[in-house]
């Protein structure tokens, strides 16, 4: 069904609706979506409808959806962010059709009075744009993949080359492919989306991890973190940890993700918090291999020194790179050189940042990287040189 004016406007005119029920529409989909097709809970992180993240982020991406309707292209960021991700999981254009009618469904159940025909006809409408929208970037994108040399189609099998502690918290696996192939490269930035099923888990788990090394056509490296906060522990990283070994085998689709270092030969500021460092790993080797000249910054925030991951590795670069690194420990680390205790302070090393003519690349957690992003705008950097990885369900910074 063609979207019309009067579908678009319909939509729109549905925005009070949807902002008085709130997050409460996704929460009411996703149980009934999983009442009715529990295998979709193969596809789908659970851990993240028990926090309420992702009931939360559909909604949001709804109602952005809603107000942008008739100027789409406002949306083009967030698009392919949302398309990368679903590649990593997979994700088939039947499985549009099944999220359109229980989202259909819900609306009429949550609002009986107000869903008219003329209003079920109009989402009817603007879902289905949606959807060929998604659904033909991610044919692309998976096409693209398996044409490139080492690319593939759907889940591959690796077996677990070795398993590395970097810290107390992290623990990297190198995976190599099971039929002895090549694998496809990336762009340093982009990640991996890894299947398992966990020993006594009901369904298959999908998550995300960034590569962190530079690529080399024949193994793939991530680096997990350990999750675990409020009694909810991460199934997959916690597993990962603790039962997956060298020679056990994993499922992986091509590398994805649109944040990735874009190379224009300016000075380059890496900035992460946490396990965000993953990405940047992967950012340094790449410009340790390609002896890249201009000046580059890696500032990094975690909790104390036992969970500084790479330390000792990112310090060595500064032999083959122009780097200058500054590490935050929010416990009182030690005395050495460039490190700083407590919260990161940008404003303590703004004379050594490239703030006028630098890029800049932020990932850890999102309240980290609104405190972080905040302060650079403040000190003149502009929006548009900053750049940012986000894991877990889509949000903005």
């Amino acid at each position: 069904m063609m979207l019309s004016q009067q579908h678009i406007d319909t939509v729109k005119s549905t925005i009070p609706l949807l902002a008085s029920a709130g997050p409460a529409i996704t929460q009411y989909f996703y149980n009934r979506m999983f009442t009715h097709n529990p295998e979709l809970k193969h596809v789908f992180n659970m851990t993240h409808q028990k926090t309420g993240g992702q009931p939360a982020a559909l909604f949001n991406a709804i109602a952005a959806y809603a107000t942008h309707i008739d100027n789409l292209e406002v949306l083009t960021g967030a698009v392919m962010r949302i398309a990368h991700k679903h590649t990593s999981f997979n994700i088939k254009p039947d499985q549009y059709a099944i999220v359109g009618h229980h989202l259909i469904e819900t609306l009429r159940e949550l609002a009986p009075d107000a869903f008219t025909s003329d209003v079920e006809e109009a989402w009817v409408a603007a879902y289905g744009q949606l959807a060929d929208i998604f659904i033909k970037i991610e044919s692309d994108l998976y096409q693209e993949r398996a044409a490139q040399a080492g690319g593939w189609l759907d889940f591959r099998r690796f077996r677990v080359a070795s398993k590395t502690a970097e810290s107390e918290l992290v623990t990297s696996f190198v995976l190599e492919p099971v039929d002895g192939g090549a694998v496809i490269g990336y762009v340093p930035g982009q990640y991996l989306g890894v299947k398992l099923h966990p020993k006594g888990n009901e369904f298959d788990e999908i998550r995300q991890y960034s590569l962190s090394t530079a690529p080399n056509g024949q193994s793939y490296r991530i680096s997990v973190k350990r999750e675990g906060s409020n009694n909810i522990a991460g199934v997959m990283s916690n597993y990962l940890h603790d039962h997956v070994n060298v020679g056990d085998e994993i499922e992986a689709m091509p590398p994805a993700g649109d944040f990735f270092f874009q190379d224009k030969q300016t000075p380059v500021v890496l900035i992460s918090g946490g396990v965000g460092l993953t990405p940047m790993q992967a950012i340094l080797d790449t410009l340790a291999k390609q002896q890249y000249a201009q000046p580059i910054s890696y500032l990094h925030a975690c909790a104390h020194q036992g969970q500084h991951s790479f330390d000792a590795h990112v310090n060595s670069l500064k032999e083959q790179l122009n780097l200058s690194v500054y590490t935050w420990y929010e416990q009182a680390g030690n005395e050495a050189q460039g490190v700083l205790n407590g919260m990161m302070q940008i404003d303590a090393v703004k004379d050594s940042l490239p703030l006028t003519d630098g890029e800049f690349y932020l990932c850890g957690p999102v309240g980290f990287m609104m405190f972080v992003k905040q302060q650079l705008l403040t000190l003149g950097v502009e929006a548009d040189r900053i750049h940012y990885e986000l894991f877990g369900p889509h949000k903005d910074v």
